[in-house]
């Protein structure tokens, strides 16, 4: 885990979308100490929405899938908000629609830099 990265989530607002243990207490604990203010968790994705409304949110972490419900009216949302967004999961899932431009695929939460960079970091080359 790069350092300078972690420092891209100092004072941010994160959204935490799951349903179960996706961001577990020692991630929990690690973006706490990087400097991140967190929203929630949101466990489902009415609650998400809702606190879109009425929190500060710069970026979000979410499972894709919050028991049969899928994630992605409130992807639609933080697009239209510019709020960058990745999905942390631990394995791949077919039903990500490649629509959803803009994300990335974490295979493991705890790998906080990666998320840092993917949040926050500056674009990637496109060629």
């Amino acid at each position: 885990m790069e350092i300078g990265d972690l420092g891209l989530l100092a004072e941010k607002h994160l959204l935490i979308v799951e349903g179960g243990n996706l961001i577990a207490d020692a991630v929990r604990l690690a973006l706490e100490r990087a400097g991140v203010i967190i929203v929630g968790p949101a466990s489902s994705v009415e609650i998400g929405l809702a606190l879109l409304e009425i929190a500060r949110i710069d970026g979000a972490i979410m499972d894709i899938r919050i028991e049969a419900e899928t994630v992605f009216s409130l992807v639609e949302r933080l697009q239209d908000a510019r709020i960058p967004f990745v999905f942390a999961i631990s394995h791949a899932d077919a039903d990500v629609a490649t629509s959803y431009g803009g994300y990335r695929l974490s295979e493991s939460p705890a790998a906080l830099a990666e998320i840092a960079r993917a949040l926050f970091g500056p674009p990637e080359d496109a060629g």
